[in-house]
């Protein structure tokens, strides 16, 4: 968590590229990836370089070339870019004591360059998608401005965990920043929501439309807060660094953001590709163990530009949220679990029979295990529309037999366009609550979480809406008798009338 001095030097960083016409936040935030990039091949082989010190320190052989250092003691020399430089002009230590407008040259027509053919099969997901990168930095103020506050200690980035906090913190100024908000999912949302799911180290997860990666990271950060003991096996550790994680998106600025996202969460090299995942193209299916995910649930699709296998699950449907409903069904193997945030109408429509149809097929043909409901304007400023978390296992042979609802009233944060930060909160408690489900046998409807048995479900048309099976206790109350009411109406028109005559005495 980004608080105190830390939070107040990278908002003074964020307001001086917006003063410097740097006021479009992907972009600024796609430059300040690069930066964080090209700060990172550097630390990395001074990490390597004090290796190779301290071993010839006490004696023993060691070359440098035997680490493949990414900065050579030669010049790195490009002919189709004109370049022919020294590495050390490209190292971040060394280019950072330059002058500004040295240092904006050098960086514009070499360092840029050299990143971007930084890629190869031998190399990281991320490194593969700076092949595109753009230096976009709009003078050499700002960008002594960028240098100067990436590399101030205090921030603490030679950290992975607080450098990770620090891009999080810079990532949650695009959705107060203008349209391109849509991508975020808060923060405290998708930690409840992994909380939920509780991954393990045998898990494949996968979020199929991942924006900024933050479904991934904050999986990531929770295997290493769980399990840091068994991280030290070996095939543990290729696995989580390798394997574990995998994410599509169809922007590769959101790529590139999520792959560096991910490496800074100390994950180095996950599956993140470019991906139409409701595109025939992608036929992934069977594979993943956990799905978490916030797909982009608006608008509609033309049926003949989806896969075949999810129009035969969904049955159809053009809506987006039917059809990434229909891909995680495909896309778990059984006794996989997802857990995604939905449009409340997934839960409730009743005017298209494919939304009853796909409801019902995970109630009766897999296990149906919570509907948490999160009050409108969770995801203010930039949508208004009310959502939920639906939480379910793939077990094409049923199993639902109850299912827990929840009905969050406060996230801690105000519902408004502002989104304050507020004492309400309600997911420590659904967190609570979901690893205690035994004690909720003994709620009932009049309470926010209760069970639901899968017959009501089935008695309802498979609506899922809370308010068809939360009860309200009226309280009665208690009224005099008719006679007695009116005894005091007469009363009272005695009274007025007396007055009335006093007033009309006063007049004449």
């Amino acid at each position: 968590m980004i608080t105190g001095e830390v939070k107040n030097k990278l908002d003074r960083l964020w307001d001086a590229m917006w003063s410097n016409q740097m006021t479009n936040p992907l972009i600024d935030i796609q430059q300040i990836t690069y930066f964080i990039f090209i700060k990172m091949l550097d630390d990395n082989q001074i990490k390597i370089e004090r290796k190779v010190n301290d071993m010839l320190a006490h004696g023993l052989a060691a070359n440098i070339a035997d680490f493949n250092p990414t900065f050579k003691d030669e010049n790195y020399i490009d002919k189709d870019n004109k370049i022919d430089v020294p590495y050390r002009d490209l190292r971040w230590s060394v280019f950072k004591e330059f002058e500004p407008t040295r240092m904006y040259a050098n960086i514009r027509d070499n360092v840029f360059p050299f990143i971007k053919q930084l890629h190869g099969e031998k190399q990281t997901a991320f490194a593969n998608f700076m092949k595109d990168a753009q230096f976009a930095v709009s003078n050499p103020y700002i960008l002594d401005k960028m240098v100067a506050s990436l590399s101030d200690e205090s921030l603490g980035l030679g950290d992975k965990d607080m450098m990770g906090d620090c891009y999080e913190y810079l990532l949650s100024k695009m959705s107060t920043s203008g349209d391109n908000g849509q991508f975020r999912t808060p923060r405290h949302i998708i930690n409840m929501m992994v909380e939920l799911a509780q991954p393990t180290l045998a898990d494949n997860i996968i979020d199929p439309a991942m924006g900024t990666a933050g479904f991934l990271t904050s999986s990531a950060r929770y295997i290493q807060a769980h399990y840091s003991r068994e991280l030290m096996n070996k095939e543990n550790n290729r696995h989580f660094n390798n394997t574990m994680f995998t994410g599509y998106d169809t922007d590769t600025d959101m790529l590139r953001i999520g792959c560096m996202n991910m490496t800074l969460h100390g994950v180095d090299n996950p599956t993140i590709r470019y991906n139409n995942s409701l595109a025939e193209e992608f036929t992934d299916s069977d594979k993943y163990s956990l799905i978490l995910a916030n797909p982009p649930f608006s608008g509609s699709l033309d049926p003949s530009t989806v896969s075949k296998s999810l129009n035969q699950i969904s049955g159809g449907t053009k809506s987006t949220e039917l059809l990434f409903l229909s891909l995680f069904l495909r896309l778990l193997k059984v006794g996989g679990r997802c857990v995604s945030v939905i449009p409340v109408g997934v839960l409730n429509r009743t005017n298209e029979k494919a939304y009853a149809r796909l409801r019902r097929q995970i109630v009766e043909e897999q296990k149906l295990e919570a509907v948490i409901y999160m009050p409108n304007g969770v995801f203010q400023p930039y949508s208004g529309v009310q959502t939920g978390i639906l939480v379910f296992t793939k077990t094409n042979s049923g199993g639902t037999d109850k299912v827990w609802l929840y009905n969050m009233e406060a996230d801690g944060y105000s519902l408004d366009q502002k989104r304050d930060k507020v004492d309400a909160d309600d997911t420590p408690d659904v967190i609570t609550r979901w690893k205690n489900l035994a004690v909720e046998c003994e709620r009932t409807p009049f309470d926010k979480s209760f069970f639901v048995s899968k017959q009501d479900i089935v008695d309802n048309d498979y609506v899922l809406s809370f308010n068809k099976y939360h009860k309200v206790e009226i309280a009665k109350k208690e009224y005099r008798p008719t006679a007695e009411i009116i005894k005091s109406i007469r009363e009272l028109e005695t009274e007025f009338a007396a007055v009335i005559d006093e007033i009309c005495k006063g007049i004449e």
